[in-house]
């Protein structure tokens, strides 16, 4: 994760217990860090992006009973935000179709509609995977 976080000027990092108070924390931080950064303007995509994100790995870690945290990167330049989220959970994110009635499962459909990009990957060097999603400054 190192060598490729050293390529972007702007770096935050957070780590978060695998807590339903972990979203509103993860959402606050990034706001606070968008707004330092003066990059507001993407903060409603860059939340909702996040929630999104750490939603997921919080759920998978409480159903998989690990203690693990919960680990998120926001990284930026000029012309994009990245956000990258780990969990210990060694499965990569299974993106379903809810029916019309379901009230949960659009997480990674709201990903894939609000980012540029997004994808997963299973860092060597920490186990479990990282899903992140990029964005692109306007």
């Amino acid at each position: 994760m190192n060598n490729f976080a050293a390529q972007w000027p702007l770096q935050s990092f957070l780590e978060l217990g695998a807590l339903p108070g972990a979203v509103p924390c993860a959402r606050l931080h990034v706001r606070q860090r968008l707004w330092e950064w003066r990059l507001t303007s993407l903060s409603d995509s860059i939340e909702l992006l996040v929630s999104e994100l750490v939603t997921n790995a919080m759920q998978v870690s409480r159903e998989a009973m690990q203690d693990d945290p919960i680990r998120l990167w926001l990284l930026a330049d000029k012309a994009r935000v990245v956000i990258l989220v780990w969990d210990a959970c060694p499965l990569p994110p299974e993106r379903i179709d809810p029916g019309d009635d379901a009230e949960n499962g659009r997480g990674l459909l709201l990903v894939e509609a609000v980012s540029a990009r997004w994808g997963w990957h299973f860092p060597q060097d920490m186990g479990g995977k990282v899903v992140w999603a990029q964005t692109l400054l306007e």
